[in-house]
């Protein structure tokens, strides 16, 4: 009994150790947080789908399959090595035999090193078009979603989704479950050729097994947690980041900026706070993990020695120097894998994590797609029908009330209202960013939701209030990189809309830089491009909203002349509350709570000294106020 005490206080140990993380663990399934994420998905749901993109490229797992038995082989033949020239020393020593053996070691070692160079390279190669691939998925689904979808996901997410994301999943093909793999093997190896040489010392080494099998359970649990919390904080971050950073001069106007970096604070020392998280769990693993490999290697010295030096057998099997020194590195061979397990879990969580998150933007239905019948229209004349229309954003709150009106071909027609009376809500259903709950919008006599998207919208030329000017220069912001138009037909265009007037002052014309947004130019020369770009495409229907809301006069008297000129291309739709402008409309909507009051052009409706008569006078009082003043 007193030979056995040793293992025993050993066992004690170990024990102890395994009663407090079961506790552990049953504490946290009892007391489990409720995470803010929108699904759990199984790991084997994760990686079948993961799989789907690994899947193309199934030589190449292969031709690395192969590869890494070549350097499996350096792992299982090194120990039995070491051990024959620990036996040779001791021996009968012959120093051809020793060279021989090192001669074999080495030869071993380059195959295994070339091996790996030619793992690494093969994964690399392979890990990258993977990386592409899903991300083209993850932005074409995104560019998919409808405008009230976009609205509800924060920027910051989707760019996290895009980018942080794929990388982690990238890491996992080119490195995580390739050395998973290989390290089950190593293990599965290590144990054939430690039975092969003594069960005895074998059957000692493996009762350490269910207890690094139950720490690693334990681990997986903690880690899931953890990582989703680390991925869930760089999300708040980077969605805070982005909308601050693109709004930081109203932070400066305001003298806001300690309000803003407190809150950056939160947020950062909750991320600070959720890595502190993952680095405990995984700090307390992989300690546990060698405590064990120590702990096998004292009772393998423990035995073998004994035997050896008592000349003692264990479960009939004899004791050699050389086959201690060789379980010595099979030991280290077995529990090394075991103890990179930590580290591949930790990663492998984390991607898993990722992969979630990505499933759960990809896993969003889009709201507006092509019914399984819808046409493709290679041209259109303009004619659109609005037949008792209801629309609401949210349920019951109708933001349009049975609206009707009929736009003849090449028509100017217009809409007025007050804010919230549902004007810009009707443009963007005519382009099914929207999809209505009631009635029926008809283009040249089809139901729009029978048009298929891409080919309704190509149709369509909008000019927006908030012009977006892309990174880049004044050319691609005007092509939208779209080819087959020439330089003379982009500047033809934008001699139409008056945009060249500004242009040719640049002294680099259409090549001329524009930075983040289009904030090196004015709020002019922004929505003269927007027109341009606009006229550029050809459209048949041409959408302005609050086109002329944020600019001087001089920069409007030139998009006036614009829009009498665009007027001849198509039918247009105009929302504007300076009645300016739309007064030599063809026929003028006034609309107010999402319900049409009147309508009519511009002598027609203040004959009926109406609601359009009221704001018409309103407006020519503060003008003449305002000349009065000046």
């Amino acid at each position: 009994m007193r030979e056995l005490k040793p293992i025993l206080i050993v066992a004690s140990i170990i024990a102890v150790f395994s009663i407090v993380f079961i506790i552990a663990f049953v504490i946290r399934k009892h007391k489990k947080e409720l995470l803010e994420f929108n699904r759990h998905m199984s790991d084997g749901e994760i990686i079948r789908r993961l799989l789907r993109y690994s899947k193309p490229y199934y030589k190449s797992f292969i031709a690395v399959l192969l590869v890494m038995i070549l350097s499996i082989g350096y792992d299982l033949a090194s120990p039995i090595l070491v051990g024959r020239i620990e036996e040779l020393v001791k021996e009968q020593f012959e120093l051809s035999r020793l060279f021989a053996l090192v001669f074999i070691y080495a030869g071993i070692l380059v195959v295994s090193l070339v091996g790996t160079y030619l793992q690494a390279m093969i994964l690399q190669k392979t890990g990258q078009k993977i990386l592409t691939s899903m991300r083209q998925d993850i932005f074409t689904h995104i560019e998919s979603l409808s405008h009230e979808q976009l609205n509800n996901i924060p920027v910051g997410r989707l760019v996290t989704r895009t980018t942080n994301d794929p990388n982690m999943i990238s890491f996992m093909f080119t490195n995580i479950l390739v050395t998973l793999i290989k390290n089950v093997m190593v293990i599965f190896g290590v144990l054939g050729a430690m039975l092969s040489l003594n069960y005895a010392l074998t059957l000692m080494v493996l009762c350490f097994v269910p207890f690094v099998v139950l720490f690693t359970v334990i681990f997986r649990k903690f880690s899931r947690t953890a990582h989703r919390k680390v991925n869930d904080a760089t999300t708040d971050i980077n969605t805070y980041l982005s909308e601050n950073l693109s709004g930081i001069k109203i932070t400066q106007i305001f003298n806001q900026e300690e309000t803003k970096m407190q809150e950056f604070m939160v947020k950062s020392d909750a991320l600070k706070k959720a890595k502190q998280t993952r680095m405990f769990v995984f700090g307390i693993f992989r300690p546990i993990v060698y405590m064990l490999y120590i702990s096998s290697v004292m009772c393998l010295l423990y035995m073998g020695g004994r035997g050896v030096i008592e000349h003692r057998q264990w479960l009939g099997q004899v004791m050699t120097s050389g086959i201690i020194v060789t379980f010595y590195m099979y030991i280290s061979k077995f529990f090394n894998p075991i103890q990179s397990l930590a580290e591949q879990f930790d990663s492998l969580q984390q991607a898993f994590a990722s992969a979630e998150k990505i499933f759960t933007i990809m896993d969003i239905e889009p709201e507006v797609v092509d019914v399984p019948d819808a046409v493709e229209l290679d041209e259109i004349r303009g004619e659109i029908e609005f037949q008792d229309v209801w629309f609401a954003y949210k349920p019951d709150e109708w933001v349009l009330k049975g609206v009707s009106f009929h736009v003849m071909p090449r028509q100017t027609v217009a809409f007025v209202g007050a804010t919230g009376s549902g004007k810009t809500t009707i443009l963007s259903l005519i382009c099914r960013n929207y999809d209505i709950q009631k009635g029926r919008i008809l283009i040249d006599g089809i139901d729009i939701k029978h048009i298929k998207i891409a080919s309704l919208r190509k149709h369509f030329g909008q000019m927006l209030q908030d012009v977006f000017l892309f990174s880049g220069d004044i050319r691609s912001n005007i092509l939208l990189r779209e080819t087959g138009i020439s330089d003379s037909e982009v500047m033809e265009a934008c001699r139409y809309v008056n945009a060249d007037s500004f242009i040719n002052r640049l002294d680099g014309g259409l090549d001329e830089v524009v930075r983040e947004r289009g904030n090196n130019f004015s709020a002019g020369q922004r929505q003269l491009l927007s027109f341009a770009r606009t006229i550029v495409h050809k459209p048949s229907v041409i959408i302005l909203d609050e086109a002329t809301a944020n600019i001087d006069t001089e920069t409007e008297l030139l998009i006036q002349d614009s829009l009498e000129r665009i007027k001849n291309i198509g039918t247009m739709l105009i929302v504007a509350h300076r009645l300016s402008t739309i007064q030599h409309s063809d026929n003028i909507i006034v609309l107010s709570n999402g319900v049409i009051l009147e309508q009519g052009n511009h002598q027609e409706l203040l004959a009926k000294r109406g609601q359009y008569y009221k704001l018409y006078s309103l407006q020519f009082s503060r003008q003449q106020l305002l000349t009065e003043t000046e």
